[in-house]
C-alpha cells in the first residue's frame, strides 16, 4: 500500500522533530513525507536540514496559505498521484510502531471505508470491565470499559442533556462524545467524527472533498465538518489498534478568547453540517447545552488558579454564542 504522510506544522520544531523519529521507527514506512510549515521563522527549515528523513519533502507557505485548513489542501496538490492513501498527523503526536501497519490495514479488512482514524493512547485511564456493569454517575462505559466522566458531562447527564449516540457519532442537536471515548480494546469502531490529526483517507476522496477554508488559522472543529460531510458518502474508521501519544503542545496555539469564541461559532457552524433544519428541540438543546458551558468555564475564574485565563476563554465563548444568535 503506497501512503503519503502530510505534516501541517506552525512554529514548533522541537515536536516535530520527536514525531519524525517516531515515524522513522514505523514497521510501514511511508512512500513520500510532506511537510507543509506555516512558521514565521525558518528554525522548522533549519531542523529538518540538520536531520536527514527519508522521503521527506519540504514546503514553507505563504500568508495567504497558512492556516491548517489551507496548509492540509496545499499538502493534498503535492501528494504523488500514484500513491493510494493520504494520512496526517498533528505536529505534536509521537507514534508506536505499528501505527502505520495497523491504521491502513484497516482498509484490507474494510474495502468500503473512505477514511481511517487512528487512537491516542496517553490521554484517558481507561478500565476493563464485566460486560452487564452499570457505571455510576460519574463514570463513562462502553463496549465492556469504563473511564471517569467529566463534570460537565455528569452534569448533562443530569440535565438529559448527553449525547444519546456512540462515541464519534454526532447528535442531532450536537455537542458530542469525541472519540476519546472510544475504549482502549482494539477493536475497529465505525464513526462519522475522525480526529484531523491522526487521521488518514483514500486520496480518491480528495478528488471530490477538499477541507474547508471557513476554518481560519488554528482550525477548530475542521475535522468534524470534513469527515460529516464524507461520512455521508461512505463508512469511516477509527482503529484503536493504531495507536501513538499525543503531548498537546501549548506554542503555536490561539489565544483563549479567540479560542473561546471558536468553540461556539465553529462549533455552531458544524452542527449545521450535520443537521441544517434542526428542528425547535435540537435547537433548544444545543443553546442549553452552550450556555451550560458557558457557565461551568466562567465557574473556573473562582475554582481554579488560572483565573485570567478562564476568564478569556468566557468570554470568547459568550461574544460567540451572541454572534450566532444575532447573525448566524
Amino acid at each position: 500500500m503506497k501512503f503519503s504522510l502530510i505534516i501541517c506544522t506552525y512554529m514548533r520544531p522541537d515536536a516535530l522533530l520527536k514525531l519524525l523519529i517516531s515515524v522513522q521507527d514505523q514497521i510501514l514506512y511511508p512512500n513520500e513525507i510532506l511537510i507543509i510549515d506555516g512558521s514565521l521563522d525558518e528554525r522548522t527549515k533549519k531542523v529538518l536540514k540538520e536531520n536527514n528523513f527519508e522521503n521527506l519533502k519540504y514546503f514553507m507557505v505563504s500568508e495567504q496559505d497558512r492556516g491548517l485548513t489551507k496548509q492540509r489542501n496545499v499538502g493534498i496538490s503535492k501528494v504523488n498521484p500514484t500513491n493510494d492513501f493520504v494520512c496526517f498527523l498533528d505536529d505534536d503526536i509521537v507514534l508506536e510502531p505499528s501505527y502505520f501497519e495497523n491504521l491502513l490495514h484497516t482498509y484490507h479488512l474494510f474495502p468500503e471505508a473512505l477514511g481511517v482514524g487512528g487512537y491516542i493512547d496517553n490521554e484517558i485511564k481507561w478500565e476493563k470491565t464485566s460486560e452487564n456493569y452499570t457505571p455510576k454517575i460519574n463514570e463513562f462505559y462502553f463496549d465492556g470499559w469504563k473511564r471517569k466522566d467529566g463534570s460537565r458531562f455528569v452534569l448533562r447527564k443530569k440535565l438529559n442533556l448527553d449525547s444519546d449516540c456512540a462515541p464519534a457519532f454526532s447528535p442531532l442537536f450536537s455537542h458530542a462524545r469525541s472519540a476519546a471515548f472510544l475504549p482502549p480494546s482494539n477493536k475497529i469502531y465505525e464513526v462519522e467524527l475522525l480526529m484531523g490529526g491522526v487521521s488518514s483517507f483514500r486520496k480518491s476522496v480528495f478528488n471530490d472533498f477538499t477541507f474547508s477554508d471557513y476554518f481560519e488559522g488554528y482550525g477548530l472543529y475542521e475535522d468534524a465538518d470534513f469527515s460529516l460531510r464524507l461520512a455521508k458518502k461512505g463508512p469511516l474508521y477509527i482503529n484503536t489498534s493504531a495507536r501513538l501519544n499525543h503531548f498537546h503542545v501549548a506554542s503555536g496555539r490561539p489565544n483563549l478568547y479567540k479560542y473561546g469564541k471558536m468553540v461556539v461559532v465553529n462549533g455552531w457552524y458544524v452542527w449545521r453540517v450535520k443537521n441544517p433544519k434542526p428542528i425547535i428541540k435540537d435547537s433548544l438543546k444545543w443553546h442549553c447545552i452552550t450556555l451550560l458551558l458557558i457557565i461551568l468555564r466562567f465557574s473556573n475564574i473562582f475554582t481554579t488558579r488560572k483565573r485570567k485565563e478562564a476568564f478569556s476563554e468566557s468570554v470568547g465563548r459568550i461574544i460567540g454564542w451572541l454572534q450566532v444568535l444575532i447573525r448566524k
